[in-house]
């Protein structure tokens, strides 16, 4: 499932290229069709993102919200107009992207460039794909695909959300009300006196209440093992027995790390790192987690193999010594 610095990458690329501009919205598959109808023809006039969720709002004062869930993914083609955020990745945009980011011998990657919109077509999903040219404007529709945004220059295709309608600013403000606190949206000191006080009352283990979205909005599974392992917290400790000191530990741990995957595109956990260091955990996920995906594996501190165990249906991974 895309974690929350993915879906804030998707929205600054439909800010970046859709704002202020009338947006033909359809379903090719057909079963957006009608609440396709209500919006299409409409300017966007806002893009935002809360955790795991994207809210469009077009000119006539509805919104497209969209959660992509484990399956869902955004196909943009057409004269794309690359922010820095979609050049660190090298237009390999979105959810986990495993494909990695090669970076120049200096650990950067031509930001300098970003500039005239490119022909292209990207994938914003969990495989990832370079760009590649494609001539034809907009093109046929592949696979099932739910809502396509079509302006003059730029398409955007969705397939596979677990969510994808039209509600009013009401239902928005509804949804949004459910959410636990965004780093990028919300004040930090609010933020996480919200989260402090929420973990500290509940007996829920710590490793499920990263992943409730009431609780804090964005972190997924890889956040979740790698922020559990930087604090050197045993995931089943329930919410309540973490310190307080702690818990708001691992708050500022996921702002600092949040911003770093809005910027880079990557979920980059180690942090010190430089030189071919630095490239190799861009490029490389092997190179940049410290237990996520590594069971079996020592760990990179004790040497204690990393433990993979199901909590709730996902997986979790664990280091047994460092996070007794």
């Amino acid at each position: 499932m895309p974690e929350g610095h993915s879906v804030h990458r998707i929205t600054r690329q439909f800010a970046r290229n859709y704002l202020g501009k009338r947006v033909a919205v359809s379903s090719p598959q057909g079963r957006f069709a009608a609440d396709a109808a209500l919006i299409s023809g409409h300017a966007m006039v806002d893009a935002r993102a809360v955790g795991k969720q994207m809210f469009l709002e077009f000119d006539n004062g509805l919104w497209l919200r969209v959660h992509l869930g484990m399956y869902g993914a955004w196909d943009f083609a057409g004269e794309i107009k690359m922010d820095a955020t979609i050049a660190s990745a090298n237009g390999r945009m979105g959810q986990t992207n495993q494909r990695g980011t090669i970076l120049d011998s200096a650990g950067e990657n031509s930001l300098h460039s970003i500039g005239a919109p490119r022909r292209t077509r990207v994938r914003m999903a969990e495989s990832e794909k370079p760009g590649e040219v494609t001539d034809a404007f907009p093109p046929e529709p592949v696979g099932q695909v739910r809502a396509r945004l079509l302006t003059d220059t730029v398409c955007a295709d969705l397939r596979g959300p677990t969510a994808c309608e039209v509600v009013d600013a009401a239902r928005v403000a509804e949804v949004i009300a459910k959410l636990g606190p965004d780093p990028l949206n919300d004040d930090e000191v609010e933020s996480e006196e919200r989260f402090t006080a929420t973990v500290r009352r509940k007996p829920t283990p710590i490793a499920l209440l990263l992943m409730d979205q009431s609780v804090v909005s964005g972190i997924g599974n890889v956040y979740r093992a790698e922020m559990l392992f930087r604090a050197r917290v045993n995931p089943h400790t329930p919410g309540r027995l973490v310190p307080d000191e702690t818990v708001r530990g691992l708050w500022r741990d996921w702002v600092h790390l949040l911003r770093i995957g809005v910027e880079t595109g990557q979920m980059m956990t180690m942090d010190g790192l430089d030189g071919d260091s630095y490239r190799n955990a861009m490029a490389n996920r092997a190179d940049r987690h410290w237990v996520y995906k590594r069971e079996g594996l020592p760990c990179r501190v004790c040497g204690t193999n990393i433990v993979l165990e199901e909590m709730a249906a996902r997986k979790l991974y664990w280091c047994p010594r460092c996070q007794a």
